[in-house]
């Protein structure tokens, strides 16, 4: 086996890929955010806007089930997830935090695709709109890097 690849520059040429983004509207003013960062960089990348596919569920236990129908169409080079989960004063936060994260991991395994996982947990309001437009680019390099890895290695 070589050595690590640990300097390597990955590829983020968007240009041949197919993107798929699911947004959460609860906390809608910080998910908007994030899904306008993430396209905006989706796009820098060479991301061509007929290949993004942006489509809005009611939270973020709902998304999982938009990027599963999603995967299933097989339309999709890599999909990204967009939420907002911010504590609250119930035990509610673990449980959309918890279960949200491990339906959408869940899916990226089962159907074999990327999926950049861009669903804030945070304490606050403030901490969220802190985070909101770097996580959104973040999740767009995510998933184009991840992608192109795919399409490598497979």
């Amino acid at each position: 086996m070589q050595g690590s690849d640990k300097g390597q520059v990955p590829s983020l040429d968007g240009r041949d890929l197919r993107i798929g983004i699911v947004q959460a509207r609860f906390n809608y003013e910080i998910t908007q955010r994030l899904a306008e960062a993430c396209m905006a960089e989706l796009l820098l990348l060479g991301v061509s806007q007929a290949h993004i596919r942006h489509v809005s569920v009611p939270g973020a236990l709902e998304v999982a089930i938009a990027l599963n129908a999603m995967a299933d169409s097989e339309d999709f080079d890599a999909l990204v997830a967009l939420g907002c989960i911010i504590r609250g004063e119930t035990y509610h936060f673990e449980l959309v935090a918890n279960e949200s994260g491990a339906a959408v991991t869940r899916v990226a395994l089962d159907n074999k695709i990327v999926i950049a996982n861009a669903i804030l947990t945070v304490e606050t309001e403030a901490q969220a709109d802190a985070r909101a437009e770097e996580k959104g680019r973040d999740a767009a390099r995510v998933a184009v890097e991840m992608a192109n890895l795919l399409k490598e290695l497979q």
